[in-house]
């Protein structure tokens, strides 16, 4: 079977790998000639454990392709997948000028029938916005070329979109033709080997599953950053209180760790974007704009701890931070807490040190100099008045807190993902300022 995926950002260059790893001939298209070329050079433009190889691997066996022509690549292929960008408008909504002229130059060049299958996040009704730019083209060339349009929402998670890919909780796909149901049973049957499940659906549900999802998770996000909030003010340690609700099968452990607030390229985007769905429709979705309030102002809870401490003045300190992508694992900073926490700390006067593992060079094109970035995570502490954890990367986890208290001007952390139990911490000498805990020993 040979496909295409137009677009080769996260979900694109992870979705046609994947494929490629299974036996299918795969053709990535984008318009990006620079980053086309270097892909053929095995640069990728994003990090992800485990894809480079991938990449190299399946390019080098020439079951994956790169190419800047949609013509060319389309005339023989099976399924075309669309999976470029639907950043969101200053209104919040998904821009689909993007996935719109996908489809409009798939009916400039289609040659024979095909599925088109959207992959990138897109609001309820959009498949069939899809299908009227593909048919208009026809229509312009007088032609008359079967295809089926199918929604297929993708699962990734950023930092383990290989094993998500391959080994999925479930493959959702939006049909409305019982052919298209059976090419993309065909097209998936490598990844329901081991019982991975495949639901079948109509499109706009399939559609509203992916908002759904997300929604959902941000949901647990927020709801466990205001329990935490309070579990400080209370005097309650939000660690218990995440292990004893999290032992509920009906909760579950996942997606209740209290943090700095969530980022990336999904939550933000997509919970706008429903939100904006639903006041189109002329329904107010209560619960999510409280989700996204409650986000918002997580983003500033750290930097308000660091404020309080120093006594509302922070002009000359130095910080050291540690983490700035959104999560592990990745180097994505797309609505990133530390950019939130650095703006606010810069603003107050002080300076920033910064370290992390993989998102140094897309913080750098980012923030500038306005930051100084170091090479290594001790690097950061020289003379720094505290250590700020925004990100939980593992090699923060067991430092060396001889060194640090070498370092720093004060034996003082800001914690923003719990990653220490703050006992030890304290018992070092330290003074521990974490999420959902009350302080002991501030000063």
């Amino acid at each position: 079977m040979k496909i295409i995926v137009i677009g080769t950002g996260y979900v694109g260059l992870v979705t046609g790998t994947c494929f490629s790893e299974v036996g299918a001939h795969v053709t990535c298209v984008d318009v990006d000639e620079k980053k086309i070329e270097n892909l053929k050079k095995g640069i990728l433009p994003i990090y992800e454990p485990g894809l480079e190889e991938m990449v190299l691997r399946n390019f080098d066996k020439k079951r994956l392709e790169f190419s800047t022509s949609l013509k060319e690549s389309i005339a023989d292929c099976d399924v075309a997948f669309i999976a470029v960008g639907t950043p969101p408008d200053e209104d919040g909504s998904a821009d689909l000028k993007y996935v719109l002229g996908v489809a409009a130059s798939i009916g400039q060049f289609m040659t024979k029938p095909l599925a088109v299958v959207t992959k990138s996040t897109v609001p309820v009704t959009t498949s069939e916005k899809v299908r009227q730019a593909l048919q208009k083209e026809l229509d312009k060339r007088g032609e008359k070329i079967d295809y089926y349009i199918c929604s297929n929402p993708e699962f990734l998670k950023e930092g383990a979109a290989i094993d998500d890919f391959m080994k999925p909780d479930r493959i959702v796909v939006g049909i409305d033709n019982p052919a298209a149901e059976d090419l993309m049973r065909k097209l998936y049957k490598p990844f329901l080997m081991n019982g991975h499940p495949i639901v079948f659906m109509d499109i706009p549900s399939a559609e509203m599953t992916k908002y759904a999802a997300n929604a959902m998770l941000a949901t647990k996000i927020s709801f466990m950053n205001d329990i935490a909030n309070l579990c400080e003010i209370m005097g309650a340690d939000v660690n218990m209180v995440r292990k004893g609700i999290g032992s509920d099968a009906r909760i579950g452990n996942k997606f209740i760790y209290p943090g700095v607030g969530y980022g990336g390229s999904c939550f933000p985007k997509d919970v706008k974007a429903l939100i904006k769905t639903a006041r189109e429709n002329k329904y107010n979705m209560r619960i999510l704009n409280a989700v996204e309030e409650v986000n918002d102002l997580q983003k500033e809870v750290l930097f308000n701890k660091v404020l309080r401490r120093f006594n509302n003045n922070l002009k000359g300190k130095t910080f050291a931070l540690w983490g700035l992508s959104f999560k592990p694992k990745t180097d994505d900073m797309r609505e990133a807490p530390s950019l939130v926490i650095i703006d606010k700390l810069l603003k107050a006067g002080a300076k920033v040190v910064a370290y992390d593992p993989v998102a140094k060079h897309e913080a750098e094109r980012i923030l500038g100099d306005r930051v100084a970035f170091a090479t290594d995570m001790y690097d950061t502490l020289n003379q720094a008045d505290a250590l700020l954890i925004v990100t939980e990367w593992p090699e923060f986890k067991v430092p060396d807190f001889d060194e640090l208290s070498k370092r720093m001007n004060n034996k003082l952390i800001f914690d923003g993902r719990n990653i220490f139990d703050h006992q030890d911490v304290e018992e070092l000498g330290y003074e521990y300022h974490c999420i959902g805990i009350k302080q002991k020993n501030s000063k």
